[in-house]
């Protein structure tokens, strides 16, 4: 089995794809490169053969779940890192989060922090959301690098989603049979970590190795616009808490939306 794969779930003709797949390409530890579409268009066999990608086309098109659980899928590694098409990666990625596996193998899942960046891939100043999720993280993990226990868990993941889902890396090891939920619009990633912490530890790479694009045209920001970015998170709120609390929860989180997530 090999070690570790970069799948890339694409949707549309992306201006960042080149961008995206050229920061893949750019790793000082080559690891595989999967983009995986159900909307493919004439010139991505090209690109991807540019930056030696493997191109999988899957059907039909219906949504961000499938389209996720499809790219899994297409990919055979033991570890498997989720690449977001307008993200880019820093070129020691797949060093760092090797040498992070070494350490705990038998961590579940592993992320790193993230820079932001605007649409034109200038650096952006971090938000209200940035600033939180830091603080999350810091409170659940106390200075270390892996957390094992269930209240700990709940401290990194009860209060929201301080995760930046670009930046993980699962590890099929531990999770072999695992999928995201196709129902959801924009907490999968959320409910997914959730359901495999409870698999074994979650382990964090302290440096920013991503920088995460944040623009207008994303569907977080349609979530966001539509509503449906609150009611999946009272969704969630209410599975992992009492209603009264989970409503105030998520009312206290909506506050952080000034920063596309």
């Amino acid at each position: 089995m090999k070690e570790h794969s970069f799948v890339v779930p694409t949707y549309g003709r992306s201006p960042h794809l080149e961008a995206c797949l050229a920061s893949l390409a750019a790793q000082r530890v080559r690891s595989e490169v999967v983009v995986c579409t159900s909307t493919p268009f004439p010139e991505l066999p090209s690109l991807c053969e540019t930056f030696r990608a493997r191109l999988v086309v899957h059907g039909p098109n219906a949504g961000i779940g499938r389209d996720w659980n499809a790219a899994l899928a297409a990919s055979e590694s033991a570890l498997v890192t989720i690449a977001h098409q307008d993200d880019l990666y820093g070129s020691g990625f797949v060093e760092e989060t090797l040498e992070t596996h070494r350490r705990w193998p038998d961590s579940v899942l592993y992320f790193c922090d993230a820079e932001e960046i605007t649409e034109a891939g200038q650096p952006r100043a971090g938000g209200r959301n940035s600033a939180l999720k830091r603080l999350m993280v810091a409170a659940a993990y106390g200075g270390g690098e892996t957390i094992r226990s269930a209240i700990a868990r709940r401290a990194l993941l009860g209060f929201g989603n301080p995760i930046v889902c670009p930046t993980v890396t699962i590890n099929r090891r531990v999770a072999a049979d695992f999928r995201f939920r196709e129902e959801l619009r924009t907490n999968m990633d959320w409910l997914a970590w959730l359901d495999l912490s409870g698999m074994g530890p979650v382990t964090r790479i302290r440096r920013p190795l991503v920088s995460h694009r944040v623009h207008t045209d994303s569907e977080t920001a349609r979530c966001l616009d539509d509503g449906a970015r609150w009611a999946e998170d009272q969704m969630v709120f209410r599975q992992l808490w009492p209603t009264p609390f989970a409503n105030l929860l998520a009312r206290v989180y909506s506050y952080s939306y000034g920063g596309y997530l």
